[in-house]
């Protein structure tokens, strides 16, 4: 009995390490399209010497692509949910519904 009860613990370290390296590449992926563009408006900035406001729609862009790829990312794991729900068929009971 204690071999079944240890793996089920290493399932659920698992299951916590997946969720934690989720959150991990949310968090690039909202904060690398913002800092490439700042970086491109410091380069444009700097080298061409246009004028500072060039920050502000950079930062305009960075945050729209931030958006598009946390949707994307928002997607995929909507689409994981639903395949995992149709493996385990109509029969399993969530928390939010009371039967």
């Amino acid at each position: 009995m204690k071999g079944a009860k240890e793996q089920m613990d290493l399932k659920n370290a698992s299951k916590l390490i997946g969720q934690f390296a989720m959150v991990g590449q949310l968090g690039l992926s909202l904060l690398m399209p913002l800092l490439m563009c700042i970086v491109a408006c410091f380069l444009l900035n700097t080298k061409l010497g246009i004028s500072a406001l060039i920050y502000i729609p950079g930062f305009i862009l960075g945050l729209g692509a931030s958006m598009t790829t946390a949707y994307k990312v928002y997607l995929s794991v909507v689409r994981k949910e639903e395949k995992n729900k149709l493996k385990h068929g109509p029969g399993e009971v969530s928390f939010n519904r009371h039967v």
